[in-house]
Formats: C-alpha cells, sequence, structure tokens
C-alpha cells in the first residue's frame, strides 16, 4: 500500500500543477487570447501563433527554456542575432523596393517615424532604465522585432529584458491595424484622406539591382553597425532583383523565412514565464513601446501634413504611418484607411515607400545606439 501511495504522490509531484503560481496561469490566459487574436481575427497570425505557442508551453514547462531545454537552444540563436538577421534577409527577398526607388521622398518619411524610436529612449530613462537598456527598450517604437531583439542582445540585454522587449515589438506589429487608424484619422482631415497621388514612375531593372548595392556601400561605410542588418535585407532584395539566382531568393523568401519565424516566435514566447515576465519592468517596457509606437505613427503623419502642404495637396498626410518598420502591415493600413474614405483611393505602393524606409530606418537606429555605446 505504502508503494502504491508513494508512486501516487511521485506522479503528483511530476505534474505541472505541482510546481505552477497564480502567474503561470495568468500568462497561459494571456496565450490563449492572443491565439484568439491570430486564428479567430487574423492578427498577424504568422507571429502570434508561435509566439503565444511557446509561452503556453513556458508557462505550464518552465524547463523548456533552461539550460538544456529545447527553446534555450533555439534562444540563443535570437541572443547571437543569428535568427534576427536571417529575418532581415527575407524581408528584403520578399518586398519590392521599387516605390521606394520611384520616389526618394519617402526616405524623409521613413525618417520622420524614426522620431518615436529616440524619444522614448529619453522616456525609459527617465522611467529609471539605463542608457543601454533605454536604448533597447526605444526600438519598439519602429514596431520591429527582429531589429528589438538584435539590439538587445547586442547590449547584453539577453538574460533580462530582452523577451518582453521582443514580446511587446511583436505584439504591436501584430496590432498594427487597430492602433495606427484613430491615430491617423485624428491627424488629418478627410480631404486629405482622400487625396489621390500620382501614379509612379516606372523603376528600371537596372534601378533596383543597383539600389541595395549602393546603399549598403553608403550606409554600412557610415555606420559599420549596420552591416548585419541592413547587409542582410539588401542582400536578400539583391537575390530578388538580379535574377540570377532564383532559387535563392524562393528560399530565402519562403522554406528559410517561415524556418527562422517558427523558431524566433517560440523562442520568444518561451520567455514569457510568468517569473520573468510579470514585473513592474515589464509593464513599463509595453507602456513605452506603445508610447513610442503612437509617437512614430503621429510623427510620420504629421511630417506627411507638411509635406501635403509643400507639394500643394500632392501627397496623401497617410502614407506617413507607414514610416514605422512593420512591413508591409504599416503600408496596408495606410491603404485601408484612405480606402474608407475613397474606395477609389489605392495608396498602397505609395505606402510602400515610407515602408521600406522605415526598415532601413529602424536598422539605421539601432546601429547608432550600438555606436554610441561602442558595441560591434
Amino acid at each position: 500500500m505504502d508503494y502504491v501511495w508513494n508512486t501516487l504522490q511521485n506522479l503528483g509531484g511530476q505534474t505541472a500543477f505541482a510546481s505552477l503560481y497564480w502567474g503561470n496561469f495568468v500568462m497561459i490566459l494571456v496565450a490563449c487570447v492572443f491565439l484568439v487574436l491570430a486564428i479567430k481575427f487574423g492578427f498577424e497570425p504568422l507571429l502570434l501563433v508561435p509566439i503565444s505557442f511557446g509561452m503556453l508551453l513556458a508557462n505550464m514547462f518552465p524547463g523548456i527554456i533552461a539550460d538544456g531545454g529545447l527553446f534555450h537552444y533555439f534562444y540563443l540563436l535570437d541572443e547571437w542575432s543569428i535568427l534576427p538577421s536571417l529575418i532581415f534577409l527575407g524581408v528584403g527577398a520578399m518586398t519590392d523596393f521599387g516605390p521606394l526607388i520611384a520616389n526618394p521622398k519617402s526616405f524623409l518619411l521613413g525618417a520622420a517615424a524614426q522620431f518615436g524610436i529616440y524619444s522614448a529612449y529619453f522616456f525609459a530613462i527617465l522611467m529609471g532604465f539605463s542608457d543601454k537598456a533605454a536604448a533597447a527598450i526605444s526600438i519598439i517604437g519602429g514596431a520591429d522585432g527582429p531589429t528589438s531583439i538584435f539590439l538587445a542582445g547586442k547590449l547584453g540585454m539577453g538574460g533580462t529584458l530582452m523577451g518582453p522587449i521582443a514580446v511587446a515589438a511583436y505584439s504591436y506589429m501584430a496590432l498594427v491595424p487597430v492602433i495606427q487608424p484613430p491615430f491617423m484619422k485624428l491627424l488629418t482631415t478627410e480631404k486629405e484622406r482622400k487625396i489621390k497621388m500620382e501614379q509612379l514612375r516606372p523603376v528600371s531593372k537596372l534601378e533596383k539591382i543597383l539600389f541595395p548595392v549602393v546603399v549598403t556601400i553608403v550606409v554600412v561605410l557610415i555606420l559599420p553597425t549596420t552591416a548585419p542588418l541592413v547587409g542582410m535585407l539588401m542582400l536578400g532584395n539583391l537575390f530578388r532583383e538580379c535574377g540570377v539566382v532564383k532559387q535563392l531568393s524562393e528560399t530565402a523568401s519562403n522554406a528559410l523565412m517561415y524556418i527562422v519565424v517558427i523558431l524566433l516566435g517560440t523562442s520568444v514566447g518561451a520567455t514569457t514565464t510568468a517569473q520573468s515576465f510579470l514585473k513592474l519592468d515589464t509593464l513599463k517596457i509595453v507602456a513605452l513601446g506603445l508610447i513610442a509606437f503612437i509617437i512614430g505613427t503621429c510623427a510620420g503623419v504629421l511630417f506627411g501634413k507638411l509635406m501635403c502642404w509643400a507639394t500643394k495637396g500632392k501627397v496623401n498626410p497617410l502614407i506617413g504611418s507607414a514610416g514605422v518598420s512593420a512591413v508591409p502591415m504599416a503600408a496596408r493600413v495606410s491603404q485601408k484607411v484612405g480606402a474608407e474614405a475613397d474606395p477609389t483611393n489605392f495608396l498602397l505602393m505609395h505606402a510602400m515607400g515610407p515602408n521600406v524606409a522605415g526598415v532601413i530606418g529602424t536598422a539605421v537606429a539601432a546601429g547608432t545606439f550600438m555606436a554610441i555605446f561602442g558595441v560591434m
């Protein structure tokens, strides 16, 4: 009888219920909410499904992210900046840079949206974070998960803040269609939202091939710390445009991209155990990220209004909101809000210019912080 009782006790002690506390159940509930948002409402399922499932597993079995656990090895690829760089390779291979080449003024809108990053940096310092932690947190304002992970790892935040930073960044990427429209409508008039922009000029094949090469040379010579992100982004785009490595382009934009998303998403989600996530600093990070993202969106729209005035109504200010790095979600939101004002208005390709510029701008912002702190 004692043997049976001891066996049952041992089995009971091995269940997750024996080691969980209320915080784990809170995080399990959050994971389920994320799954509903992804599956039922379609909020960036490619991001939210692996993140939320990683969150679910880690809060039932924390050992999965501990040394020797499955997700520990996935997470090392995040800390070593391998997965974020490969994500940029895939984004470059999937994205047409033509709208940015056709309208170089889009760089200004992408630059304006980075104001959210730099403002969040100072806010984070005021809230008590160290300068390096503030820099890592501020990149959330670009709604760029890979760059947030990359910079957090480079600045030594991997063991403390990378999980909350990454989850906040990816959450805001997924929630772009919810967060941006109210501020876009608040800062623009209906007349401005109805502005139809002139068709973009055709971009030659030679221009599309030269663009990633020239951008890499110029940006990396000025700011070498951007080489991993900007270099991989431009390499992926060169695969796409050069026309002689179709197999590499297809692999980078499909199979490799999806494998990396699975590894990165689940490992990021697994960092959100209740013990590490339910802290005051985490709430501060989430709040700072939201503030930065809102400021970046508003700055882009306001600069778009300035360009609208300067061009005497030729620029629709809505495309300025696409200057954040969430590609192509932010450009789709510009199109959606414009179409609500006028169903015949097509802003998607015009918004892709600032959107691509935002990706480059966020990478440059990360490289700038790395240069400031002497990190390579």
